[in-house]
């Protein structure tokens, strides 16, 4: 029978929480930490970390947040009061819409132009087609909830480029920009050039325990510090987030590529079994989405068998779809998912349907049957 207290042990997602554990977490960070400097001083981990990203993103400042939703709403509100503008423009799955409860406009009196299709890139054409004054466009790269998606390079120039001709400032939520570099192959600060400001994570790529960092011109930066304030972020020893974040900043971009090479070949995998499909493909970033043919109910219910028998976690959350007959579920590469060979995933693909398979009959036909054989695990 499935232990329902099993451990996690294993995981296919790069938020899962095995290798953020207080021990670890705190053993990695007491390796840079120095008694003889003033943590909250000009040499201390936030303003370590301002610098070192401000450098990195080519910004003339850059300020941490204690989370990204704040940052972006405070250079939101910066770039519209500046211009005398309430509406901007993102794509309609944007994190700022979808995960945030509208707090841009609960909070700042701001409302959203929901640009393009859900299921589909934003393009030049799309932001053309907006018929009022914008004060900001935001690009989520890459765009998660379409499995990673990137525009390709020219076309993103193009769209930034119709947004500022239309005095609108360009912002990049860079929540995952290492994971952008993978694709575009460009410098960091190359990719920031193109926007007018840039937040990037510090607990998703960098593997960090939470916060964000927004960079910028000076003046932005200072207005967006002063809403900092306001909205409660000003907070006092916030160096053990800045110094969390620091453990990986050096090593970060070595395993990225990696990352998103496994993850090319865990979805070249899938779509040659064919039980499942993973979209995109060839994945464009260490991020993708494999897609089945059965329900979320279904599927999540035989996830948590898996869990308990085997302490694999195969996924954040399972994403329904249109069709009450399949689902989906993001793979994001990261130290955690490098555990798993591509045909070990496949193996959990063809053991997650055979029991989701099980749940989806009804309950009198599933009672009379012998149980579904599932596919041994290694």
């Amino acid at each position: 029978m499935a232990d329902p207290t099993s451990p996690l042990r294993r995981a296919l997602f790069s938020h899962a929480p095995i290798r953020r554990k207080p021990r670890q977490t705190l053993e990695r960070m007491l390796e840079l930490v120095d008694d003889d400097t003033p943590p909250d001083g000009p040499e201390g981990p936030v303003a370590v970390l301002e610098r070192r990203l401000a450098e990195l993103l080519g910004k003339e400042r850059a300020l941490f947040f204690p989370s990204g939703t704040m940052a972006q709403q405070a250079v939101l509100r910066v770039h519209a009061d500046r211009r005398g503008r309430r509406a901007f423009a993102a794509h309609p799955q944007s994190h700022l819409d979808t995960w945030e409860e509208q707090g841009y406009n609960a909070v700042h009196g701001l409302w959203l132009r929901r640009t393009g299709d859900p299921h589909e890139l934003m393009t030049a054409k799309d932001l053309a087609a907006i018929g009022e004054p914008l004060a900001a466009a935001i690009w989520e790269l890459p765009q998660r909830d379409l499995g990673g998606l990137l525009p390709e390079w020219e076309d993103l120039c193009e769209q930034v480029a119709l947004v500022r001709a239309g005095g609108a400032a360009a912002h990049l939520d860079g929540a995952r920009l290492w994971e952008t570099q993978t694709y575009y192959r460009r410098p960091l600060d190359e990719i920031a050039a193109l926007f007018d400001s840039v937040y990037v994570s510090l607990y998703k790529g960098l593997q960090g325990v939470r916060g964000a960092v927004l960079a910028a011109d000076d003046a932005t930066v200072r207005a967006a510090e002063v809403w900092r304030q306001r909205l409660g972020g000003g907070i006092p020893d916030a160096w053990p987030l800045a110094l969390a974040a620091l453990v990986h900043l050096d090593d970060l971009g070595a395993h990225m590529s990696a990352y998103r090479e496994h993850a090319i070949a865990i979805a070249a995998a899938v779509n040659a079994d064919g039980a499942a499909h993973a979209h995109p493909a060839p994945p464009q970033t260490p991020i993708f989405h494999i897609h089945l043919p059965a329900s979320r109910r279904a599927v999540e219910q035989a996830g948590a068998e898996i869990l308990a028998e085997h302490g694999i976690k195969l996924w954040g959350r399972v994403r329904s779809v249109p069709d009450p007959t399949r689902c989906s579920f993001e793979v994001s590469v990261g130290e955690n998912a490098m555990e798993f060979t591509p045909d070990e995933v496949v193996a959990l693909i063809h053991d997650l349907l055979a029991r989701a398979e099980t749940h989806s009959r009804p309950p009198s036909a599933a009672a009379g049957e012998p149980p579904t054989a599932t596919v041994p695990l290694t």
